[in-house]
C-alpha cells in the first residue's frame, strides 16, 4: 500500500501530540515504527480538567491548535498521547469529537487502552503507573466503567506535589519500573497494564511477557498500535509485545 508520495512514510503517516515535559512517548515509538510509516510530533499543555464544561473548552480549544498545526503534514490519523488527560466516559467520546471538529481520523491514549484490552479479550488487568493515588483511583473507574476490572492498581506516587513533579516520570529507572510492574501481579489477571506515555518501559515488554506468561500493554503500545491499526497498517511489529502479534482492531 502506498498512500503518500514520500521517501520515509509511503504507507502511513501519524500525526502525534503529547504533553510538553512528555520525553517517553517520542522515543519509545521510533523503535517501534515500521518500514514505511513515519510519525510527526507537537506538544500541548497537559489538561487536568477534562470533566467541567470549563475544563472540556479549554481542551478543545487547546486540541483544535494542535491539529491544525499537524494537518498540513497530513496525517493519516492523529493521536493524543496523554493517559490521564484523555480519560473520559465513553472512552470514545474525546477521539470521536476530536475527528467530528477537525476532518482528521483521531485516536486517544485512554480509548487505545480500551480498545486493546478488548482486542485481546482482557476483562481482568493489573495496572502499574507512576501516578499518586487519586489519578490511580480515577483510572480504575475509568477502567472498570468499560467492562475491565482492576485486580490490583499501584502507582509511585509521582504527580501528588503538582505539575513540577512530572518531568520525574520519564526519569524512572527502567529497573525500577520493572519492579513497580511485578508487584502489581498476583491476582487473577489476565493482563499487565502499564500506564502514562512518559513512564518508559518498552526494553521491559518482552521480557515481561515471557516471565509472567501474560500479555503486557504500556500507554505507548496501545496508542500506536490503535493509530496503526486506524490507519490499516497491520504489522506485528518487534518488541510491541503480544498485543502487535495478535490484537485485531475494535473500536473503544
Amino acid at each position: 500500500m502506498t498512500r503518500h508520495l514520500s521517501s520515509y512514510g509511503p504507507r502511513a503517516r501519524l500525526g502525534l501530540i503529547v504533553p510538553p515535559t512528555n520525553t517517553v512517548n517520542e522515543s519509545e515509538w521510533a523503535r517501534l515504527m515500521p518500514d514505511g510509516v513515519s510519525f510527526h510530533t507537537t506538544r500541548m499543555v497537559l489538561h487536568s480538567d477534562t470533566t467541567s464544561p470549563e475544563g472540556r473548552a479549554r481542551l478543545w480549544a487547546d486540541l483544535d491548535q494542535a491539529i491544525a498545526l499537524l494537518a498540513p503534514a497530513r496525517p493519516d490519523v492523529v493521536a493524543y498521547a496523554c493517559t490521564a488527560g484523555s480519560i473520559a466516559i465513553p472512552a470514545a467520546s474525546i477521539p470521536e469529537q476530536m475527528s467530528a471538529r477537525s476532518g482528521v481520523d483521531c485516536v486517544t491514549t485512554a480509548a487505545a487502552i480500551i480498545a486493546a484490552l478488548k482486542a485481546l479479550d482482557v476483562s481482568r488487568v493489573a495496572v502499574a503507573t507512576p501516578y499518586h493515588q487519586a489519578l490511580n483511583d480515577h483510572e480504575a473507574e475509568f477502567l472498570l466503567a468499560h467492562g475491565i476490572r482492576v485486580s490490583a492498581i499501584s502507582g509511585l506516587g509521582i504527580g501528588a506535589a503538582g505539575p513540577q513533579d512530572f518531568p520525574r516520570i520519564a526519569e524512572t529507572p527502567l529497573e525500577r519500573v520493572c519492579e513497580h510492574a511485578k508487584s502489581v501481579l498476583g491476582g487473577d489477571e489476565q493482563a499487565l497494564l502499564i500506564t502514562c506515555t512518559d513512564f518508559p518501559s518498552l526494553p521491559l515488554i518482552d521480557t515481561l511477557e515471557k516471565e509472567t506468561g501474560l500479555p503486557v500493554i504500556s500507554s505507548n503500545t496501545a496508542t500506536l498500535w490503535h493509530a496503526m491499526r486506524r490507519a490499516g497498517i497491520a504489522d506485528a511489529v518487534p518488541g510491541g509485545g503480544r498485543l502487535f502479534r495478535a490484537g485485531k482492531a475494535v473500536t473503544a
